[in-house]
């Protein structure tokens, strides 16, 4: 689903015009971002929580020549599915 497409979801469930529905996205996604920004977690419960975690630097093989080489450690964005979701993804 692209963004167009959850806005357009989001209006028709709420019954709110495509533009309000488009401003509380586009809040909630700055919220998230500014969240995770000052590296703090958000925790959405039945749902999940975003983190921000380090991967560590690693050793791995340019694709083109076959060299290896050192993968820095960097900083990244996470998300972990609440058992709820998990559940229901898995339900059958």
């Amino acid at each position: 689903m692209k963004k167009i497409e959850l806005v357009k979801e989001i209006a028709k469930q709420t019954k709110l015009p495509q533009s309000q529905a488009a401003m509380a996205l586009e809040t909630t996604l700055d919220i998230i971002k500014n969240t995770l920004k000052k590296r703090e977690e958000i925790r959405l419960v039945g749902f999940g929580s975003f983190k921000v975690a380090t991967r560590k630097s690693r050793t791995g093989i340019n694709p083109q020549n076959k060299q290896t080489i050192k993968i820095p450690a960097r900083t990244v964005a996470k998300f972990i599915p609440g058992k709820q979701l998990k559940e229901m993804i898995n339900k059958k």
